[in-house]
């Protein structure tokens, strides 16, 4: 294995920046995991476990970041019910500046170097001709396991924020801020939303502490029992006037009440107040996951890019 660096918070900020910086442009070109706001919930809540395992390249051009990649090698992931997973490949999460394209060559050289041997992995945009077509030509074809209804593929979906409907939630639920409900009650809200999660304390902490969290928008619906039945954590780009939803989950005996409905439209609510003009949010966008997708149209979300998971086995090239 190659000598490396690894991601650290202020990697993640300049992540971000250029995520701003393309958003502006081409925002159909912004990389799954590679947004806003998912370069901090992805880092918060995994580098104290995992970011040993998190090499790094970043490209500058007149002291700007126009290109980086972040590598996930091989790695064992622990569940909130005990069982663990051993995850045998390499993925890779990356972004190129549109102006400085070509530097997707020099990415993808690089993930092979740090990921030889490795089977690997990677997911760019398929509104991304160009890359699309250097992956290609480096070895890269459509992963398989992509394919079909059970496909695990991300989709961005996006709305503008110029009429948004009262939310309304059952007699006896009510909102709350993680600020207001606090650390335990936000882990557990997560913890029960998405059982088996490798979500931890010490995950959460990590998502507190990145620059770009704000307590004030993680939104909770407490059910009358005092459970933290649905969450989400508003990520909010102010230098574009947009708001990004991620995670958003409800407890499995809280579901279809209407609730993670009411929460979006109230977290909207409060990213237009802040400053928002427009709001995304992601889901798994193949046929068989219906479910995140049916919720999120159902309050005005609509399709505004979505991924091409390519992989490249350990024998190709």
């Amino acid at each position: 294995m190659p000598n490396f660096e690894l991601v650290t918070a202020a990697d993640v900020q300049l992540m971000q920046g250029l995520a701003q910086r393309v958003t502006a442009i081409r925002p159909d070109l912004v990389n799954a995991e590679a947004t806003f706001g998912e370069l901090a919930w992805n880092w918060g809540r995994g580098h104290a476990g995992d970011g040993a395992g998190w090499p790094r390249r970043l490209w500058f051009s007149g002291g700007d970041l126009v290109a980086w990649g972040w590598a996930h090698l091989p790695h064992q992931v622990r569940r909130s019910d005990g069982s663990v997973k051993d995850v045998t490949g390499a993925c890779l999460t990356y972004q190129v500046h549109p102006g400085h394209a070509g530097l997707i060559d020099e990415v993808i050289d690089w993930y092979d170097v740090i990921a030889a041997d490795i089977e690997r992995t990677v997911i760019p945009s398929a509104a991304d001709e160009f890359a699309l077509k250097r992956w290609a030509a480096h070895g890269y074809q459509t992963d398989p396991a992509s394919l079909g209804d059970a496909g695990y593929w991300t989709q961005l979906n996006e709305r503008d924020l110029t009429d948004v409907e009262q939310p309304v939630l059952p007699d006896g639920f009510r909102f709350r801020t993680a600020d207001e409900a606090g650390p335990k009650a936000a882990v557990q809200a997560h913890l029960d939303a998405w059982a088996p999660s490798t979500y931890t304390a010490e995950g959460y902490e990590g998502v507190r502490q990145t620059a770009a969290y704000r307590g004030d928008l993680h939104i909770l619906v407490e059910a009358p029992d005092g459970t933290m039945a649905s969450s989400t954590i508003t990520w909010l780009d102010e230098a574009n006037k947009t708001a990004e939803f991620e995670p958003v989950g409800t407890h499995p005996d809280y579901r279809r009440l209407g609730l993670g409905r009411a929460m979006l439209l109230h977290g909207m609510r409060l990213a237009r107040a802040a400053g928002a003009t427009h709001v995304t949010v992601p889901c798994l966008g193949a046929p068989g996951h219906p479910q995140a997708r049916g919720l999120f149209y159902s309050v005005g979300f609509r399709e505004l890019s979505r991924d091409a998971p390519l992989i490249k086995t350990k024998t190709a090239g």
